[in-house]
């Protein structure tokens, strides 16, 4: 297709990872007048059955991390098998390998946790000692917060894996991330959306990273035509975060970041394993007419400022869980 780019996509093979790569495809085609017939060979999409894939057994934290649901499509980036990659911003390390960055990042979808169960019923609905499934210790942390008389269960696996074993009677309820089940068009799906102030969401939550090869001119500057401004600044302070408190699956934080009026107001917490301690602190940035470079540096120094109060704030409990 003379005059048109071409670019290979790579992506978990999960149902919600294929759906987040066609939409970024989507987004691709439409950024360039490449007509929809046109997409699919334009943009071929190359998927990927990564470790964390593999391994469905223990708690992420106890097998290594949120890394190892991006370390194959990076290695398919850095090897020249594809040019681009698509991830759940959640799901990235703080910290990307050399000679990958993150090329842009698409309009955020809706940022917040779904608590669902078979009936419909709210989390202050469960009865006294209900199991509760999750693999993430701050949707643990901060429900134990909330009901500590719950029961949490180890519960992993994509969207369909988890909502089979809610079906099955694993638990009582779970967590989903909203914006997954709406990607995956799940209106089926029981679910009470949860408020930030009820449960603070994953920090880049609802929002997804396109990641390229730094020296890759051409695929650069495919994806800048895809990249949302203020989603760019809210992930910025949200992942400065992350890595001012070297945060990992082991770690329960959270935090959002929300641009209103010309203002960036970014909300963060860290918490003990068993929710009973917890710091929670917000920031306000100011972005209306001002340049979008000095905006961005504002961003990283909040979010990095940010962690850094709460690790100096944190008591013992809370400084061995950064720790670790």
């Amino acid at each position: 297709m003379p005059g048109h780019p071409f670019l290979r996509i790579a992506t978990r093979r999960s149902p919600l990872a294929v759906a987040q790569g066609e939409a970024v495809r989507r987004r691709l085609a439409a950024a360039h007048a490449i007509p929809e017939a046109e997409a699919e060979a334009a943009f071929p999409l190359l998927t990927f059955v990564t470790t964390g894939d593999r391994k469905q057994t223990g708690s992420l934290a106890e097998i290594g991390g949120k890394g190892l649901f991006v370390k194959e499509i990076e290695m398919a980036l850095l090897t020249g098998e594809a040019d681009i990659a698509v991830h759940s911003m959640k799901d990235m390390p703080a910290e990307m390998p050399d000679g990958l960055v993150q090329a842009a990042t698409p309009p955020r979808d809706d940022p917040r946790d779904a608590f669902v169960t078979t009936d419909g019923r709210s989390l202050d609905g469960l009865p006294e000692g209900a199991p509760v499934g999750t693999s993430s210790v701050r949707r643990a942390a901060q429900l134990l917060r909330r009901r500590p008389d719950l029961r949490v269960v180890e519960m992993r696996g994509n969207v369909q894996t988890r909502l089979r074993k809610l079906e099955d009677g694993a638990a009582e309820g779970t967590f989903l991330a909203e914006a997954g089940l709406q990607r995956l068009h799940r209106d089926d799906v029981k679910r009470r959306v949860l408020d930030p102030d009820v449960m603070l969401p994953a920090l880049g939550q609802g929002t997804l990273c396109v990641q390229a090869r730094r020296e890759d001119e051409a695929a650069m500057a495919a994806c800048a035509r895809i990249n949302d401004i203020p989603t760019e600044l809210a992930t910025a302070a949200e992942r400065a975060f992350v890595a001012a408190l070297d945060g990992s699956c082991r770690t329960p934080m959270a935090g959002l970041a929300i641009q209103k009026k010309g203002v960036l107001r970014f909300e963060a917490q860290i918490l003990t394993l068993d929710g009973t301690r917890s710091l929670r602190r917000e920031r306000e940035i100011a972005i209306a007419g001002r340049d979008h470079e000095a905006c961005l540096l504002d961003a990283l120094a909040a979010g990095a400022e940010m962690g850094a109060e709460l690790a100096e704030e944190a008591g013992p409990a809370l400084r061995a869980m950064l720790a670790r």
